[in-house]
């Protein structure tokens, strides 16, 4: 009362601090609530999330995994060339280049070369692992096929490649020989020279053809010996010659005496001919060595007279 009195105001103040009260009470509470929705809302979205992220991934590695394997997988199929879609996984992990091993596949399948004639999957892989160009070995075994080049099998021509020989070029020269110029363009000189036995100095030009001895390819000399056993042959047998007018009547007779030697022994070639393309006559030396010879002579007894 006595409050009352001193204050008339005061009655109404404490239902306006009640009513304030309730109403903070009540907001905390609203906004409690609202958190502990959007916490739990968060929370249940959380795992929908990651699924979505891993089904996108999971999504990329299927149509990067589509997009490089299929389209070989379908060539293998249509082709007949025996090649799975595990298979072409393997190749992957194994580093091997699948392109290369399917289409190389396809093109002795389509020639008429399969897994009899050792083209496996497993040997090509194995070869190129072996660092070998499996395509050229290939191609090298499809053409000794059409030409009827019955030496030359898969393993020959992997070791040929291996070797460091071109296998599809040494068919090639099979199949069409090979013309050598002799002497050759990398000695720098045109002709070679022998004297017969009369004295006369010969100038010659030859040709040699030949062909790839295949099993000898490997280990076997190359060009550079052919050109230079030839050429020693050719001295010789003009040097044989009693007249150089002999050389000039049957030149012939020069290529049947080189060939009679087996010069391409032990060499990556076989000679099928030696033609002599040029001889030319060129001094006569025997005159010369004489004149000189003579010379000498008169020095010599002039010396002799003076002293």
């Amino acid at each position: 009362n006595l409050m009352t009195s001193r204050n008339p105001q005061a009655l109404d103040f404490v239902p306006h601090s009640k009513q304030a009260s309730r109403y903070s009470v009540a907001r905390k509470n609203v906004w409690q609530h609202t958190t502990k929705n959007i916490t739990e809302c968060s929370m249940s979205g959380v795992p929908g999330l990651i699924v979505l992220v891993v089904g996108v991934v999971l999504l990329l590695i299927v149509f990067g995994f589509l997009a490089r394997y299929l389209r070989l997988w379908l060539q293998s199929y249509a082709s007949s060339a025996g090649i799975g879609l595990f298979d072409l996984v393997a190749m992957s992990f194994k580093k091997v280049n699948p392109t290369v091993i399917v289409r190389s596949k396809i093109m002795a399948v389509q020639a008429g070369l399969g897994d009899d004639s050792g083209i496996t999957l497993q040997a090509l892989e194995a070869h190129y692992l072996a660092g070998g160009r499996v395509p050229l070995i290939v191609q090298a075994l499809i053409a000794a096929s059409k030409a009827k080049i019955g030496e030359l099998n898969f393993k020959l021509a992997t070791a040929i490649d291996l070797a460091g020989r071109n296998v599809r070029e040494a068919v090639q020269t099979s199949v069409y020989p090979k013309v050598i110029d002799c002497p050759g363009t990398k000695s720098g000189r045109k002709t070679l020279d022998a004297i017969a036995k009369d004295g006369i100095q010969l100038k010659v030009r030859a040709r040699v053809t030949v062909r790839t001895n295949l099993n000898q390819l490997i280990g076997g000399a190359t060009e550079d010996t052919i050109i230079a056993r030839v050429g020693e042959g050719i001295v010789s047998a003009i040097g044989s010659s009693e007249t150089h007018s002999d050389v000039l009547e049957n030149p012939d007779v020069i290529s049947k005496t080189v060939l009679t030697r087996r010069l391409d022994s032990n060499t990556a070639f076989e000679i099928v001919s030696i033609d002599i393309a040029d001889i030319d006559v060129g001094v006569n030396v025997g005159a010369r060595l004489q004149a000189d010879q003579a010379e000498a002579d008169t020095r010599v007894a002039r010396a002799k007279a003076e002293g």
